[in-house]
């Protein structure tokens, strides 16, 4: 095993933590507050190449490890993870899935505007009644020969009204089951298709999340990625590796929280001295950076094993489970060691322990994420 970074991840990492703390920490609070999607800043992170970070150059993307990706995502969630879940998706669901599953032309035609960010892309799966239960497909997708007609509503989705190419799951044959389900590419301005409301959320509140509709809307048979009723695989597959991303959110939302605590407790004054020498302060503290680090560790074994090639369904779900679950924790802990100054908005803790919860519902809540670990432990 080695835990040393390449330089180029280093200078990945530099560069992400650069931008984070100059760009966006002027501007996070009032955009939460506003619900402001960062319409200019994802303008700038997708010059420095981060908005296709895994894609090939050849298809417009910056060709990186899925390592770099995960330090880029930790640096960037620390300060607004309202533009970090923009980044993942557009990377995780949408280029990768491209990508790995996209036929030549569709490359060409999507991918690449995406994965050098000159286009915004939504993953559409989750419906009113189908969330955790991705087989509950009311969405329709019916074969009319050279295209198919989309009818339903897709929910919770994000870039939902700034995405200018969205990738939508949708039942074809009922009587297949999970089978019968596919996955088209459908474009912002086909007709039918329309933006619905946008969701006032707890956190992430910058994070540009829509109901979408689509009513009659035909999409050409090249739009379908993969064979006829490969739509369930794709979705579970890329989810799979979207998962690695969302941890690395929920890394950094808490190790973001650990600094914003730490900082704090070597200013603050209570009883004489500094509150990091309170043991009561300095526990919570050890507490954090033991969780963090092993989240950050469980994070880092995932990316490397899909940088090789190998199965990362079960490290995936455990990386994502554990570190949603110390985002929560550690954001916690840094309102309560900020005391009466966590509660306010101008010391940012308080919107990270919003955005923390978050990382425990989308791609996967952490009890499916029980789930998949459970079945793979017990199929060994």
């Amino acid at each position: 095993m080695d835990f040393q970074l390449t330089e180029e991840q280093q200078a990945v990492k530099a560069a992400a933590r650069d931008f984070a703390q100059n760009v966006l920490k002027p501007g996070a609070i009032e955009r939460d507050e506003k619900q402001e999607f960062a319409k200019e800043e994802i303008k700038q992170l997708a010059e420095l190449g981060f908005m296709g970070m895994m894609t090939d150059p050849k298809y417009g993307g910056s060709g990186m490890d899925t390592v770099s990706y995960v330090l880029a995502m930790e640096e960037i969630s620390k300060i607004d993870s309202s533009v970090s879940v923009c980044m993942s998706v557009n990377n995780s669901l949408v280029c990768w899935g491209l990508e790995k599953f996209g036929t030549e032309e569709q490359k060409q035609k999507y991918l690449v505007p995406l994965a050098k960010g000159e286009k915004i892309g939504a993953f559409c799966l989750s419906e009113p009644e189908a969330g955790s239960d991705a087989t509950s497909q009311r969405t329709t997708a019916i074969d009319e020969g050279d295209h198919y007609v989309l009818n339903g509503t897709k929910n919770w989705i994000t870039n939902g009204g700034s995405a200018s190419i969205y990738l939508v799951i949708a039942q074809t044959d009922v009587e297949k089951g999970h089978k019968g389900i596919n996955a088209f590419i459908v474009e912002r301005d086909m007709d039918g298709f329309v933006v619905g409301a946008k969701e006032n959320k707890m956190g992430i509140r910058s994070s540009d999340t829509h109901t979408l509709i689509f009513n009659d809307v035909k999409v050409p048979k090249e739009n379908r990625i993969g064979e006829d009723g490969f739509g369930f695989k794709f979705a579970m597959k890329t989810l799979e590796g979207g998962r690695i991303g969302i941890a690395a959110q929920a890394l950094g939302i808490a190790a973001g929280a650990l600094e914003l605590a730490t900082a704090y407790s070597k200013e603050r004054k209570a009883f004489g001295k500094e509150i990091h020498k309170h043991q009561a302060i300095s526990f919570k503290l050890a507490d954090m950076a033991t969780e963090i680090e092993a989240s950050r560790l469980l994070c880092l074994k995932a990316a490397s094993l899909k940088d090789e090639g190998k199965p990362i369904g079960h490290a995936s779900a455990m990386a994502k489970l554990y570190a949603s679950k110390t985002a929560m924790d550690a954001t916690t802990e840094a309102v309560q060691i900020h005391g009466g100054y966590g509660f306010v908005k101008e010391y940012h803790v308080e919107r990270l322990m919003r955005d923390a919860k978050i990382t425990q519902i989308y791609e996967g809540t952490s009890e499916i994420q029980k789930v998949v670990i459970s079945r793979g432990l017990l199929a060994e």
